[in-house]
């Protein structure tokens, strides 16, 4: 691209020498001969403007198949190296963003504008550009210091900005999470960099908790041992650290029980779930009775 762009130079110098010969001639002649001249000029304008047009057509295209050669090269070389995939979707981005810009540069030249002049009104533009896109350049600094200390990777559940999902991509400007229910979210890598992230799949086990209300009066020592009966019997529970049940509060309408456990980060929701139904049956059949908000009232005689 860059060595077509100079042989159009070249050929921009000699078009330069040929324009002011041919003014020179319009001013000589005269009548129909200075028509015809100013005739024969637009016909070689025409074919000049068709010819450049044509370079960059090819040169665009030519561009675009380079471009999506070199990032397949690049992917199939950080997966050769067993690149973190966080960088890599990282990489890509930043890559295909800089070998397109370079592509507009080439076909811009290629369509006769001078590169110095293009050059001068970008960095002037880039300056303004800069001002404005002010926090669009804080996200692609967010973006490398979550890559630099990686609070999170690809993959990862996470929660932040009161959105929680599974990490898909990091770009250069945003992190792409996936919701729950299949939604995708795009969140600035500047908010999540400056701000508080939660991640839920950093460590390798989580504790799982329930509160459990009970009525006044019933037995907390029968409870507490049912309770431990029903965590006994799910075998994804680990026995290190052992479980933990006790009495957390005397509510106003219920005693409450807390039970404590650890699982495996993978079977956090699971434990958590089937343990609640299995409370809930083991329950109603010992006849232990969950309270429901109840008000008094006293009447005076």
């Amino acid at each position: 691209m860059f060595l077509l762009f100079q042989v159009t130079q070249t050929a921009d110098s000699t078009q330069v020498a040929a324009q002011e010969l041919m003014k020179q001639a319009i001013a000589d002649a005269d009548g129909l001969d200075k028509l015809s001249i100013i005739t024969q000029q637009l016909i070689d304008f025409g074919i000049r403007a068709g010819e450049r047009i044509l370079i960059a057509v090819v040169v665009f295209i030519v561009g675009r198949f380079l471009i999506s050669m070199l990032n397949k090269f690049v992917v199939r070389l950080m997966e050769k190296r067993k690149v973190d995939i966080s960088i890599k979707t990282f990489v890509r981005s930043l890559v295909n963003i800089m070998l397109t810009i370079l592509l507009i540069i080439s076909v811009v030249g290629a369509l006769g504008v001078e590169t110095t002049s293009f050059a001068a009104l970008l960095a002037s533009a880039g300056v303004a550009i800069g001002m404005a896109l002010s926090g669009n350049l804080q996200n692609f600094a967010g973006g490398l210091v979550v890559l630099l200390f990686k609070p999170y990777k690809v993959g990862d559940w996470i929660e932040s900005q009161n959105y929680s999902g599974t990490v898909r991509e990091i770009q250069i400007f945003h992190t792409i999470l996936a919701t729950a229910d299949n939604k995708i979210i795009y969140i600035p890598n500047g908010a999540l960099s400056n701000g508080v992230v939660i991640n839920y799949s950093h460590q390798l086990t989580r504790r799982v908790e329930w509160i459990i209300g009970v009525d006044y009066g019933e037995d907390y020592e029968k409870v507490a041992r049912i309770v431990n009966d029903v965590l006994d019997t799910d075998k994804r529970i680990l026995s290190d650290p052992a479980p933990f049940v006790a009495l957390h509060a005397l509510d106003a309408s219920s005693v409450n029980v807390v039970a404590r456990v650890w699982v495996k980060s993978e079977d956090y929701w699971g434990v958590y779930f089937d343990i609640n139904k299995l409370i809930y049956e083991t329950f109603n059949e010992k006849g232990i009775n969950f309270p429901f908000p109840q008000l008094t009232v006293h009447k005076a005689n």
